[in-house]
């Protein structure tokens, strides 16, 4: 019965990493189509969106089953537990990736009023907290998982400093006003994806203190 248990247990975590390479490839699309303002591949993210809804129910099938077969030990609870958790917010960055390629179908058949150097920054280092995340579940790594959660100060300032610049151009060109609005939802929707990879690494640290507290005691 345990032999089963653990092969379940591997088979989730195989899901957790595709679901993360998922994401991971949505967010670098989204991305690549808002610099090259490529419509077409925005639309390609936009509809892939269900395939990452689809492997979130997977995953969570996955979890109700294991919680079925047998009464989990604390460690394989908070294991479960937490690949639960997890995958809402991974869900939640594939809806962002998508959110974010609408704006850019929008905005594809006019100029950018605004340099994207800093959006682009900022899409960067959201991209490396989500890797890095994923790679903390992968490895099981408390100091990477912990590295993700001070990384989000940079894509907060980062989001603080691109605010300040759109509502600067807002005030000094009214008329490019539209379009910076959506930029600033843009730069909001990668904050908000690096907060989703705070809550995952969040919910690694939470998996892995079980597995010390069990070795200490």
């Amino acid at each position: 019965m345990r032999s089963k248990f653990d092969e379940q247990l591997r088979l989730l975590n195989q899901e957790m990493m595709y679901m993360g390479t998922m994401i991971e490839d949505s967010i670098q699309k989204a991305i690549e189509a808002l610099i090259a303002q490529n419509a077409q591949l925005a639309e390609k993210i936009m509809n892939s969106d269900s395939d990452v809804d689809h492997e979130q129910k997977k995953i969570e099938n996955i979890c109700f089953n294991l919680l079925m077969q047998q009464q989990p030990v604390a460690r394989d609870l908070r294991v479960i537990s937490a690949a639960m958790k997890m995958v809402t917010d991974m869900e939640r960055i594939g809806d962002h990736a998508a959110d974010i390629s609408e704006i850019t179908i929008m905005l594809s058949k006019e100029p950018y009023v605004l340099n994207l150097d800093d959006i682009k920054k900022m899409a960067s280092e959201t991209v490396i907290m989500l890797i890095r995340s994923i790679e903390a579940y992968v490895e099981k790594d408390m100091n990477k998982a912990q590295e993700v959660i001070r990384h989000d100060d940079i894509v907060d300032d980062l989001f603080d400093k691109n605010k300040a610049d759109i509502i600067e151009l807002i005030r000094h060109d009214p008329e490019k006003g539209e379009q910076a609005a959506d930029m600033l939802m843009v730069a909001k929707y990668f904050e908000r994806i690096g907060d989703h990879a705070t809550n995952i690494a969040e919910w690694v640290i939470f998996a892995l203190n079980d597995k010390k507290e069990i070795k200490e005691s």
